[in-house]
């Protein structure tokens, strides 16, 4: 059964542009894992909403492990933790 992820990401103070030049290249590494990005979409403006809002297919868990995990993804940690204030991860099922 195919695993779905819906990823929520804030950045940190002045990081907006930064936060998505991460993702631009953590996300690339998603199809070497056997998974995909469905959706990947910006909040519009200011507010407390996530910046960026992502839906990712991937094909099981161990999938899963395996990008995180991924040499090319630990390696930019510390940019990680400077760009992204918070992340959220949920499970989801597309029902459309």
């Amino acid at each position: 059964m195919t695993l779905e992820l819906c990823v929520l990401l804030w950045a940190s103070d002045g990081n907006d542009d930064a936060l998505s030049r991460y993702e631009d290249t953590v996300l690339a590494l998603v199809p070497e894992h056997g998974g995909r990005v469905v959706s990947r979409v910006r909040r519009i403006g200011d507010g407390d909403a996530p910046l960026e809002v992502q839906v990712i297919q991937l094909p099981d868990d161990a999938a899963l492990q395996a990008y995180l995990t991924d040499p090319r993804r630990v390696a930019l940690a510390d940019v990680h933790r400077e760009v992204v204030a918070r992340t959220e991860l949920i499970r989801v099922e597309t029902l459309v």
